[in-house]
């Protein structure tokens, strides 16, 4: 499939996330360390984020990089993945800027590297001014810690009385989330294999559409970038009502 073939008539996702999984097992297939697919995951991540931004002009991509249960992972492969992920955002900053992306990251940082942490903290203050893409990575992110966190913050505020219990709502409750102007996702593509959302963006994909396959995230390509979005494309969004 070209980027000609997806329908032109029909409206994109405004808001595409992504759980980026078999980095690993794409590894193990070719008989290569775990680090190996790492990078390949990154360099994949490099390709469609600049497709996402340069040819299809999303306004929103989040990608799933480090979630909170990725610690119980070998000490030596996580300490090489923050050292990937410092590396990365590093080496794509100048592009960031040059292509007006904004980087936002979600999730507990403070468990970071501290020089991870600071790159982080730098990235997002040298693109806050950027208007086209934003790009969210989620980083020892969990859905359930993220709503946790949210309610903890929450009591905190009813208890000093500058919050009616009676008052909060829907939009209340998603103002102490991470990235809270960031639209709800639409669409989410996981790769890998594994069909469920793995405590990931639990709160903002109440009414998300889900695309699941097989591919490894290495081998997820522009091509299958866009069957996932020809695929959304086919699907009746109807948010609880009826036809009618």
């Amino acid at each position: 499939m070209s980027s000609s073939e997806w329908r032109n008539d029909q409206p994109l996702p405004y808001h595409v996330a992504m759980i980026m999984d078999g980095n690993g097992r794409w590894a193990q297939m070719h008989k290569l360390p775990r680090i190996a697919g790492h990078h390949a995951g990154a360099k994949r991540a490099e390709e469609l984020i600049r497709f996402a931004g340069d040819t299809l002009n999303l306004p929103y991509l989040t990608l799933f990089a480090l979630s909170a249960e990725n610690w119980h992972r070998p000490k030596s492969e996580i300490n090489l993945l923050m050292q990937l992920l410092d590396q990365f955002i590093t080496d794509k900053l100048n592009e960031f800027v040059a292509n007006n992306v904004r980087l936002l990251v979600i999730g507990d940082l403070s468990v970071l590297p501290v020089s991870l942490q600071r790159t982080i903290e730098h990235a997002i203050a040298s693109t806050a001014g950027n208007s086209g893409l934003v790009l969210s990575v989620a980083l020892n992110y969990g859905g359930r810690q993220e709503i946790i966190r949210a309610c903890r913050k929450i009591n905190a505020e009813i208890t000093a009385g500058t919050i009616d219990p009676e008052r909060l709502d829907i939009t209340t409750f998603r103002s102490y989330l991470y990235a809270p102007h960031v639209p709800d996702p639409d669409l989410i593509i996981r790769t890998g294999g594994e069909q469920r959302i793995s405590n990931f963006l639990i709160w903002q994909l109440a009414y998300a559409e889900l695309y699941f396959t097989k591919t490894m995230w290495p081998d997820f390509t522009v091509k299958e970038f866009l069957q996932a979005i020809s695929d959304f494309q086919t699907r009746d969004r109807r948010f609880g009502a009826t036809e009618e």
